[in-house]
């Protein structure tokens, strides 16, 4: 049993070297350890609050790059908005240049055919008066080769002319 108790001798001894460490380590090492762990707690609450401070630059940052898209955004419609509307107005433009030209160019058009036509109906008329001119001439010259029929045809002539 003497294994399992010790002796007082034994602990007196120990009871003296722990306490010899005990103050030897209280004069040297304890306020080393604890300044040791004293700055080490403060760097890392300074880390938390540099932390901190990043993480609440960040979500300003976040926020502000967020306004930013989002007036990005709006510009980008504006101007999308804006090209459509000049897009819908040039093709309006152009469409009603198409339309003036073509009436222009039909109007030409008709014009142009109505003039070749009152040309041709002049043409017309006056071959028209002509060959009557022929044919009557030669028709005459028939009728008035004898005396006889000269007489008839001034005699139907004047008949037919009404005196007033």
């Amino acid at each position: 049993m003497e294994l399992i108790t010790p002796g007082i001798g034994l602990l007196f001894w120990m009871l003296l070297a722990f306490s010899v460490v005990l103050l030897i380590l209280k004069k040297f090492a304890w306020k080393p350890i604890l300044n040791a762990l004293r700055d080490r707690e403060n760097s890392i609450e300074q880390a938390l609050r540099s932390a901190d401070k990043a993480r609440e630059q960040m979500a300003k940052m976040q926020a502000d790059n967020e306004k930013i898209l989002a007036e990005a955004r709006l510009e980008r419609d504006k101007l999308i908005k804006e090209a459509r509307e000049m897009k819908d107005q040039i093709i309006s433009d152009a469409r009603q240049k198409a339309i003036e030209e073509g009436n222009k160019m039909i109007d030409a058009a008709r014009q142009a055919i109505q003039h070749e036509r009152a040309a041709a109906i002049e043409q017309i008329r006056e071959m028209v008066t002509n060959l009557s001119v022929d044919i009557a001439q030669k028709l005459l010259q028939k009728q008035l080769e004898d005396e006889k029929g000269q007489k008839e045809l001034i005699d139907k002539v004047l008949s037919q002319t009404k005196l007033n």
